[in-house]
């Protein structure tokens, strides 16, 4: 295992340059004009980076040595340190990698028949303090730059060009809220997306908020195919107050009448996902209320079996309640899904590796 640097141990004047992986192609193109170089060798750099995925710009051979330099001086070709790397039996693989200023995020590979997917991370912690969830602990640290979230895939797919494997699907649903760090997400984005990068289909991103009302108003009016999913996990107020804090700005009515505008405008369906806690939101009673909260919208509800956090309190749901929920919603015309578990015999619960190895982060 490598050696880890805290963030203390990095000394405070260390300059980062901008991540080269946060430009778009356009953004490349107006910067090689700027420095009186051919725009087209924007699309030259992004195969380097994206298709053969290089380390260095010396590798970058159909390049003059004064533009490689020019590239040197002005970005850094973000490379993550892998800190700690967990294989499940079932193929999932949790990375715990070092930023270039000590602190950690998770990056996650979930392996399914249609193909790989990875889960990465838009923050260093998390400011929306869910009570059920390991990322918030400690709050949040700072956002991470566009380039910083391209990384992780980038990092991922290297490892698994070994395999000759390639990623096929990502989801926006690691440490942070993407929707705190709209711009950087969003920039992201479009970059994974952009045939000259990685060439992941709009269809194949999805991104999860949850429920910062003003950005989803935003989002609806980018019009992008990327999927939409809502972290919900109550089907009331006085209860989603209770588990996610910002219910307490961003109340529950409100927040429906976003995701109302949102399915108007671009006509696709959304995504609620519903953790189960034992005790606390799985009831019959609780199933009802939510297909009566939901009906009538172009949706899909996916039930998420809780991974159990030992800094929070909540218990799973036993299975044959998780079953007797998905009926209840079923028989009342909702289109639901149980979430297939992943990584059950590794630290699966987001931010739950970062929280046990890196403690000076969540304290």
């Amino acid at each position: 295992m490598e050696q880890a640097r805290t963030a203390k141990e990095i000394t405070e004047n260390e300059q980062q340059l901008p991540s080269i992986y946060s430009l778009q192609l356009q953004d490349l193109k107006d910067w090689l004009k700027e420095q009186g170089e051919k725009p087209f060798r924007a699309e030259q750099i992004f195969d380097w980076l994206y298709k053969k995925r290089i380390t260095s710009y010396e590798e970058m051979s159909n390049l003059s040595k004064e533009l490689r330099e020019k590239l040197t001086a002005h970005f850094a070709i973000t490379t993550l340190k892998t800190l700690i790397q967990q294989e499940s039996s079932d193929g999932t693989i949790k990375f715990l990698f070092e930023l270039h200023d000590g602190y950690s995020i998770e990056t996650v590979l979930m392996r399914h028949d249609y193909g790989n997917s990875v889960c990465v991370t838009t923050q260093v912690g998390c400011r929306i303090g869910c009570t059920f969830c390991a990322s918030t602990l400690g709050g949040l640290k700072r956002h991470l730059e566009a380039g910083e979230i391209v990384a992780q895939v980038v990092k991922v797919q290297q490892a698994l060009d070994e395999k000759d494997e390639r990623v096929s699907s990502v989801v926006i649903m690691g440490i942070g809220e993407p929707f705190d760090n709209y711009d950087q997400m969003l920039a992201f984005l479009k970059i994974i997306n952009h045939e000259k990068s990685l060439n992941i289909g709009a269809r194949h991103i999805t991104v999860s908020t949850s429920g910062i009302i003003p950005k989803i108003y935003k989002f609806a009016d980018e019009e992008m195919q990327i999927n939409f999913a809502i972290s919900l996990h109550a089907p009331n107020n006085e209860l989603r107050t209770k588990l996610m804090p910002i219910n307490k700005a961003y109340k529950l009515p409100d927040l429906m009448e976003a995701v109302r505008y949102y399915i108007n405008k671009t006509g696709r369906r959304i995504s609620f996902e519903y953790g189960l806690f034992g005790g606390e939101n799985d009831s019959v009673d609780h199933a009802i209320e939510l297909a009566e909260l939901i009906k009538g919208l172009k949706c899909h509800v996916n039930l998420i079996p809780v991974n159990y956090v030992p800094e929070r309190d909540y218990v799973r749901t036993p299975k044959n309640k998780i079953f007797e929920f998905e009926k209840t919603l079923k028989d009342r015309g909702i289109n639901v899904t149980i979430r297939r578990e992943q990584g059950h015999d590794i630290d699966a619960a987001c931010g739950q590796l970062r929280a046990k190895e890196r403690s000076e982060e969540t304290r």
